[in-house]
């Protein structure tokens, strides 16, 4: 059974309140986007570095022709073009941006964290979130909620003996 089809069986037993589905970046893909966006709600989860985003033109229109979408394929080692939010803890940054996901065909809001190593390099980590009027540190904070979860199935498994 698909995650996608497994989320359309069970969505019954979540609450009504439930607006948010987080995950980790396997299931960054259109199919299983469609099931989440099938079943109102909105996804968060985790991009690779070199995920296909592209930043959305906010310039002049031309007179004639096709309106222009976009401007650009998001770098995700130059921070220049987004928005700088606050610094997390020292060393460490958040950015954000909203951006055109490609894979999943629709506007996303692009929370970066940056975070610079011992040794000087720059690492980045990118969450994101199809609700584009998410406040970054929420979606912070959404996806570390995650891992606090998994930690306790982690557990569960371990000492309790569930599958």
């Amino acid at each position: 059974m698909t995650g996608a089809h497994h989320l359309k069986n069970t969505r019954y037993f979540f609450p009504n309140s439930v607006r948010y589905l987080v995950a980790d970046g396997y299931y960054y893909r259109s199919k299983f986007w469609d099931a989440v966006r099938e079943l109102n709600l909105d996804f968060i989860g985790k991009l690779r570095v070199d995920a296909n985003l592209r930043y959305l033109y906010t310039g002049e229109q031309k007179k004639l022709g096709a309106a222009r979408k976009y401007d650009g394929k998001v770098d995700c080692h130059d921070l220049s073009r987004l928005n700088f939010v606050k610094d997390l803890k020292p060393g460490v940054s958040l950015y954000t941006l909203v951006v055109w996901s490609c894979c999943l065909n629709c506007q996303i809001r692009l929370a970066c964290i940056s975070e610079v190593q011992a040794n000087g390099e720059i690492k980045n980590a990118l969450l994101f979130s199809t609700d584009i009027h998410l406040l970054p540190e929420q979606i912070v904070e959404y996806y570390q909620a995650r891992f606090q979860i998994e930690f306790i199935f982690r557990d569960a498994k371990q000492f309790t003996g569930l599958s």
